[in-house]
């Protein structure tokens, strides 16, 4: 039934039907089975499977110090092709050739693109989707950081920061997904946040940076909602995060809360 006309705004919101928050009705056409077990019969190519990387990404601020790395790593792990998009990628030409020379059998391509242009990033994934065939991940590491006292930065600045450290990531997700709904077959979407956003870090003056990487926290958490495809797990996708922390991969992760639910914390 709709609202009747003498509801105030919020009253009428508790009225509203959200048939994308509903998991299943019950019937069999409802609800989308479980992957099938990763588990091999020969424990070296389940091994192998279980870390394997297929398809291609996109990595924003891909030309920086961690972009570079974390491209490395998808590559030698079997990305089969690269798009970095940066605002100055010829600071990294370099180590971008490096790649290049390094997995010759990829694909590896470098873009300029201010992640605050929405038509600059949707022509930009629009061109990775066409030239590498698919945009299977997204990797969000773009960022900038502004130590100045609150009681002197100027608001062009914080919203610079907000910009480009927020909303710019939104723009690269939205534009990503958008081509990953096209091709119907999902994906996978990383923003790269910070201690920042769990902490002051006091006494360094940043409080524009540390906001924009509280928000992106949260814009991770709206977008793994909305986004996110309804089904059960199934067993074998828990053991990809035991071998993590149990390897060389995870030696830096101490202390932290890992939640392999599906998004389900998120709701």
């Amino acid at each position: 039934m709709p609202p009747s006309a003498d509801l105030d705004a919020r009253e009428a919101l508790a009225l509203r039907s959200v048939p994308m928050m509903i998991f299943s009705d019950g019937s069999a056409s409802s609800m989308t089975p479980p992957p099938k077990s990763t588990l091999e019969s020969d424990p070296a190519v389940g091994a192998q499977k279980r870390f394997s990387v297929t398809g291609n990404a996109v990595v924003t601020g891909g030309a920086g110090v961690l972009g570079i790395h974390a491209c490395d790593a998808l590559l030698e792990h079997g990305l089969e092709g690269l798009m970095i998009l940066d605002v100055n990628p010829a600071q990294s030409q370099g180590q971008i050739a490096g790649l290049q020379n390094k997995f010759p059998r990829a694909k590896i391509m470098a873009l300029k693109v201010d992640v605050t242009d929405e038509n600059a990033v949707n022509a930009a994934m629009e061109e990775t989707a066409r030239v590498l065939g698919s945009i299977d991940t997204l990797i969000c590491f773009v960022g900038v950081v502004g130590c100045v006292e609150t009681l002197d930065m100027p608001v062009p600045q914080w919203r610079k920061i907000l910009d480009i450290n927020t909303t710019g990531s939104f723009i690269c997700a939205q534009a990503a997904a958008r081509q990953m709904v096209k091709r119907g077959r999902g994906g996978s979407i990383v923003f790269v946040a910070s201690i920042s956003a769990h902490r002051v870090n006091y006494p360094q003056p940043q409080a524009a940076y540390n906001v924009s990487k509280s928000a992106l926290l949260m814009l991770k958490s709206c977008l793994a909602a909305e986004w996110a495809r309804g089904r059960m797990g199934a067993p074998s996708e828990l053991t990809g995060t035991v071998v993590l922390l149990a390897s060389s991969a995870g030696s830096y992760i101490n202390g932290a809360d890992i939640v392999a639910d599906g998004g389900g914390i998120v709701l």
